[in-house]
Parts: structure tokens; sequence; C-alpha cells
């Protein structure tokens, strides 16, 4: 999927989608409590990539961590400038981050690798592994299937992934899964699954 692509797809809904997942209230008890568990007490810079409306990284600003919020979505980043003030927000893409190499201590993709084709998904995890320090955390949400697949997502075409093969690619990329929250589907959202990692030394 073209990251302009995208990028004008969730554009054209921004306003939507704010309202409906734009604040922490929104988002599953279990899943801030497992994103705070592996990512705050961070001592360096912690990156949420895809940040939409910004209600992540404010969260864990809230709990003490120097987060930075990017997304390739103007509309997400001037909302997330105005409700959270007291924040960082940038315009920035997940394949080309602007960091130095080795200078994140943890990384928030929540959601945010959805839309990345498969073939996508090494290089993307390897600019990740790149700008992290070793044994910093990589916290990420996605949708789960059987098999790795394409669906008709709200917004633009996603891909879902079995939670041991996504646990494979990291492990690939140089990341060592640490915890595993999943749930089934409910009625109304789709089986998810979280996956905490660490980067592995050298």
């Amino acid at each position: 999927m073209n990251p302009k692509q995208v990028r004008q797809a969730y554009a054209s809904v921004a306003e939507l989608y704010v309202e409906l997942f734009g604040t922490r209230q929104q988002v599953h008890a279990d899943d801030l409590a497992f994103i705070g568990r592996h990512l705050a007490g961070r001592p360096g810079p912690v990156l949420d990539l895809g940040c939409g409306p910004g209600h992540l990284t404010d969260h864990l600003r809230s709990l003490g961590v120097d987060a930075t919020g990017i997304d390739l979505v103007p509309e997400f980043i001037a909302h997330a400038r105005a409700a959270h003030p007291g924040g960082n927000y940038q315009l920035g893409s997940l394949d080309s981050l602007a960091v130095a190499d080795h200078s994140v201590t943890g990384i928030l993709a929540w959601y945010s690798l959805i839309h990345l084709p498969p073939d996508d998904l090494d290089g993307v995890l390897a600019e990740f592994r790149r700008a992290m320090v070793p044994a910093g955390a990589l916290v990420l949400g996605f949708f789960v299937g059987d098999e790795v697949a394409a669906f008709d997502h709200k917004v633009v075409t996603a891909y879902r992934w079995p939670a041991d093969e996504f646990s494979r690619r990291l492990a690939q990329a140089g990341f060592t899964e640490v915890e595993r929250l999943q749930r089934p589907a409910d009625g109304t959202h789709r089986p998810h699954a979280a996956i905490a990692a660490v980067a592995t030394e050298g």
C-alpha cells in the first residue's frame, strides 16, 4: 500500500476517526496497561509511530515517558498539537525515521503497521531496530488471523497476521518477544494481538 494512499484515506476521515478513537478513554484498559508495562520508566526518547490523534503519546507522557508522536497524516498532527499542547508531534514516516542510530529507548507502533504489505514489513522492522538502543522496548498492536491476508479495513486495505508469524518476523529483525496479549473478536472488534519485544544486543 502506497503511503500516499494511506495518508489520503485517513485525511478524508480524520474528523470521524478522532471522534471514534481519539481519547485514551476509548482504548481498552488492558491495552493501556500493556503499553505502560513495557514503555513506562524508559530513560530516554520513545517514539509513538503512527500516533494518529496523539492520545497514546499523551498517555505515555502522563506516565513520565519522553514520548514523541509521529504520523504521516497532517490532520492528525494538527489535532494532536491542539489537543495536547504540551506534547511533541511531528510529521514523519515509518520506513525512514529522522533519528540517529541507537538513539531511542522505546517504540510504540499501535496498529500503525496494519496497512503495510507483508513484503514491506521486514524493512520497517529493520528501521525500528536501527533506531533503537540494545534492550530497547518495542510494543505493537495488530489484527490477528489464521494466515497473513488482506481485508477491507474501514479506512483502507489492511492485513491480519498470525501472532506467531509476526513474532517470527520480529525475531528475524533482531527483537525478542517478552509478552503477548490476545483477545478474540467480540462482535464489535476483530481479533487483536499485542506483542512486546526487546531489541537484542549487538
